[in-house]
């Protein structure tokens, strides 16, 4: 009673402050208070509702004509732009600015900053192109930014559908671009084509029903005339898939299936009908193989989580690596990395087209810190496995046999009253939401890491369409004793051995940005932009910006000045859930530094 009290004068306070700064500044429109009392606003002072969408007026832009195939297959012949969430269609986020070095990277300073006006995980990867920053929030919001100014030329908020069956945040990663035209998926999986001059729409194509627990979070890739995206929603029992759309025009091309139906090859690693609400997301961007025109996905975990008694098999092709055919869809090979995942050990998280040697032989490969705590190399010519090596301080899930299958500790498995801590925790050490980078000069991999471990508990298993279908849940144990930590990580590719790490005092949930300069950069979840040397791990920058930091970092270089991005702002329940820090508020910002002026 006495907190009703309390509402209502707050309620009586803030109504009167409004009514007299209205009388001040309207002081024609002054009414009597016993109106606003009753709750009658007269017509001729209420507020027009905002605008969701405000085009450009003008064609933003120094005019260049549009995104060609020879720019994505060639992204940083001009070191201008930024053409791909993963920089080029390797994967590598390696930018070949060598204006980034130990040496002055310390000199880095805010250039300008800009805010989302969104909470929840900020954790986009900009694309650039002709001076203009293509930037995505939380909820969907699309930003056309000055690169050298930040001043806004157009904006988009795409108005989501209600009850967004959401697993872990509004999160939005980004987008690409073909042409003159600038591609974002939505929350309620859609995916929208805007034109990059003036941000109006070109066409809205639906990808699926969302009310049926189905989103989209990541970023499109382009490979000539198709832009391919995947679908999240394997804690909702969907059947994963991902499509490719017409760029010119929104209609669909194709759609591959990450789960097999009835009579089609994989099915029978799926027990009785349980294939029907088999999970597999693919809600990470791909890479492309230029050379043997092969489009590479990867898939998430099966459903439902934690409790695997009903869809007893492999559970293809869950947690796997897949080689397509670009224009048709059609599966060329596939390496499961993780098979019967009861552990939430999605295999989304990035992958690199490498080329280097084993044993003395050039070989192709595909390189991939897994969120199941192990590096692989898997070749890419046909899908064979070359090595796995743990990356973590903490695996003890399982060991990867000669064959590249896991060799299950049998303590891990989850139970109904669980006690084994059984490492890495759910999250992973990389988790598919954030990306690496490899640096080709130095062949290293470089990514931040969680390390926490948990207990899994096996729950019980009951299907709805739109309800979250996990079969149980993971006891924090590391996230409640505050074990739980991060590390920056340095891999030899050809090896898979560590060569360096720096350990953060809380779980690191960044992306990765190298440089031929020899720097690479990343961020802490309790707000701080950072880099090391890439060589040695030795911390040569730190930059305090509020927020945690979930996003992907880009660089380039405009007018003679080198510049670095960084979106600022993390998801407050998944940070406390990974044990990271919790008093850090939400609100997305993005910080564009810059070396000097010369």
């Amino acid at each position: 009673m006495i907190r009703g009290l309390v509402d209502r004068r707050e309620r009586l306070l803030v109504r009167t402050l409004f009514e007299v700064s209205v009388c001040m500044v309207l002081a024609a429109f002054c009414i009597p208070t016993t109106a606003f009392a009753q709750g009658e606003i007269p017509a001729e002072i209420q507020l027009a509702p905002l605008p969701t969408h405000w085009t450009a007026k003008e064609p933003v832009g120094a005019g260049a004509g549009p995104v060609t195939r020879t720019m994505l297959e060639n992204p940083f012949a001009d070191t201008s732009r930024w053409l791909h969430y993963g920089g080029d269609y390797r994967g590598f986020r390696h930018s070949p600015l060598e204006t980034l070095t130990p040496e002055n990277v310390s000199k880095l300073q805010v250039a300008w900053a800009f805010g989302t006006g969104t909470t929840g995980q900020f954790e986009v990867s900009p694309v650039l192109y002709d001076g203009v920053l293509f930037i995505t929030s939380s909820y969907n919001r699309l930003f056309a930014l000055d690169a050298k100014t930040g001043t806004v030329l157009w904006r988009y908020d795409h108005q989501n559908g209600v009850n967004l069956p959401l697993c872990c945040g509004p999160a939005n990663r980004g987008v690409a671009i073909s042409g003159d035209l600038v591609l974002m998926a939505t929350l309620d999986a859609h995916l929208i084509a805007f034109e990059r001059k003036t941000g109006k729409i070109a066409w809205d194509s639906v990808i699926t029903d969302y009310t049926k627990g189905f989103t989209a979070t990541s970023a499109p890739l382009v490979v000539g005339d198709l832009a391919y995206i995947g679908i999240a929603g394997g804690e909702y029992g969907v059947r994963g898939f991902f499509d490719a759309y017409e760029v010119a025009t929104g209609k669909r091309a194709w759609r591959h299936f990450t789960v097999p139906a009835a009579g089609e090859p994989g099915v029978e690693t799926w027990a009785d009908k349980s294939y029907e609400r088999g999970g597999s997301p693919a809600w990470t961007t791909g890479s492309y193989d230029v050379e043997t025109n092969t489009l590479f996905w990867t898939t998430g975990n099966p459903s439902p989580d934690w409790n695997g008694d009903n869809r007893a098999g492999d559970n293809l092709y869950s947690n796997s690596l897949l080689a397509l055919d670009p224009k048709t869809g059609e599966r060329k090979w596939h390496f499961q990395f993780t098979p019967h995942d009861v552990w939430d050990y999605d295999g989304n998280t990035h992958i690199f087209l490498v080329d280097t040697e084993i044993d003395g032989k050039p070989r192709k490969l595909i390189a991939q810190p897994n969120r199941n705590g192990f590096y692989y190399l898997i070749d890419r010519t046909d899908g064979s496995f070359v090595l796995a090596e743990p990356y973590l301080e903490q695996v003890n899930w399982a060991t990867i046999d000669a064959n590249g299958r896991p060799v299950v500790n049998p303590d891990a498995m989850p139970s109904d009253e669980p006690t084994h801590r059984t490492c890495p925790s759910n999250l992973g050490g990389i988790n598919g939401a954030f990306t690496a980078s490899f640096d080709p000069d130095r062949e290293l991999v470089l990514f931040a890491t969680i390390e926490a471990c948990q207990s899994y508990a096996k729950g019980i298993t009951v299907f709805a369409e739109g309800a979250p279908y996990l079969g149980g849940l993971p006891e924090l144990v590391d996230a409640i004793a505050g074990k739980s930590y991060g590390n920056f990580v340095a891999v030899e590719v050809a090896t898979g051995k560590v060569r360096w790490r720096a350990r953060e005092p809380h779980p690191m949930m960044a992306g990765s940005l190298n440089t031929k300069g020899g720097v690479v950069f990343s961020g802490t979840l309790d707000g701080e932009a950072v880099a090391y040397e890439t060589e040695t791990g030795k911390e040569l920058w730190r930059f305090r910006m509020g927020g945690g930091v979930r996003s992907q970092p880009i660089a380039y270089e405009l007018d003679g000045r080198t510049y670095v991005v960084y979106g600022s702002g993390s998801f407050a329940t998944m940070d406390d859930f990974a044990g990271g820090p919790q008093k850090i508020p939400e609100g997305g910002h993005l910080f564009v530094f810059a070396l000097p002026e010369k």
